[in-house]
């Protein structure tokens, strides 16, 4: 069995590559239970959350052609920040579809980083205006890079500005994007970098809304990562209202985004109302944007077919060659 460090994930994938490879694995499918969620109880500090992701090939599916079983099994511990270790750990088992044998196991933080930015920027190609060129990132963990990263493989990005409780955070981050070549800085008034922006994209794990509809410039494009619970709110129900919404999976943001279930229980949000799913969109099922100023959402809990593409992907241009 091999084994992929962050780094091995890094020089096999690109945004772009990632990207098309995402848009595939949602036209043709995979089999991908709803994730399992379980909450680590603890009587001091913050309880710790255990994620398991499995997906596999249609082997139903004509073109399966052997295919492969993955399963990420990951933690969110958010104490963790306070011991400088990161929040989410945790690793992807990559099998063969016909034997079970295991093929590779990799570093699960950064398959997660680069799937979750590149379905984001999957749906940005949906619905994000073709010339937007001014991001605001919300958010500094790990996982913001990554976001603008892959935003601007598929948008004109010209201009970064990021926003952060800490505000070093997020000077720490423009400065990181600046080295790779990005205009990139860090700002301090939210409402106003919301009036700004063509694409606001959000990777927190706040509870309190971030992201208020009022300040939406027409046009815009709303990206909610962060939250990955009922409880999480990234977006206030403003921006619900205004929005045509979209989800990368109905099955999980329905049971598991907050910025989804909420609005949808105090009846902001309709179910029947979410527009499409990537599913939906990489199938030309449902159509996307439709005009340049009305206002797009969407939001992620991430997918475990998304995890199973991204694994492959690795495996392929990392394997030794027969």
């Amino acid at each position: 069995m091999l084994q992929f460090s962050a780094g091995d994930i890094d020089r096999a994938l690109s945004f772009s590559g990632l990207v098309e490879t995402l848009r595939k694995a949602f036209r043709e499918g995979a089999v991908q239970p709803v994730r399992h969620h379980h909450t680590i109880e603890r009587a001091q500090g913050t309880d710790s959350t255990l994620l398991l992701m499995p997906a596999w090939t249609d082997f139903k599916a004509p073109a399966a052609a052997g295919g492969h079983i993955g399963v990420k099994i990951v933690t969110v511990s958010p104490d963790n920040n306070t011991i400088a270790k990161p929040a989410v750990v945790g690793l992807y088992l990559l099998l063969d579809g016909v034997t079970g044998e295991p093929q590779a196991l990799m570093d699960g933080p950064r398959l997660t980083q680069w799937r979750t930015a590149c379905a984001s920027a999957l749906a940005a190609s949906y619905l994000a205006r073709d010339d937007a060129s001014k991001l605001l990132v919300i958010g500094a963990g790990a996982q913001c890079q990554f976001l603008a990263r892959a935003h601007a493989a598929v948008r004109p990005i010209k201009e970064i500005r990021i926003w952060n409780r800490t505000a070093a955070n997020a000077e720490t981050l423009a400065a990181s994007l600046r080295s790779e070549g990005f205009d990139a800085k860090a700002v301090s008034d939210l409402d106003a970098e919301l009036a700004w922006a063509d694409i606001v994209t959000a990777g927190t794990i706040s509870t309190v809304p971030l992201v208020k509809g009022a300040r939406l410039r027409p046009g815009a494009h709303v990206d909610l990562v962060g939250g990955f619970t009922p409880g999480m709110r990234e977006a206030d129900d403003d921006a619900i209202s205004k929005a045509r919404v979209y989800v990368d999976t109905r099955a999980g943001a329905t049971k598991e985004a907050g910025d989804i279930v909420q609005p949808i229980a105090s009846g902001v949000l309709e179910a029947d109302a979410i527009v499409a799913d990537l599913h939906e969109l990489a199938r030309n099922q449902k159509s996307g944007r439709q005009s340049a100023d009305e206002i797009t959402l969407f939001k992620s809990v991430g997918a475990a077919l998304e995890d199973l593409a991204a694994g492959i992907a690795v495996y392929g241009a990392l394997k030794p060659k027969a």
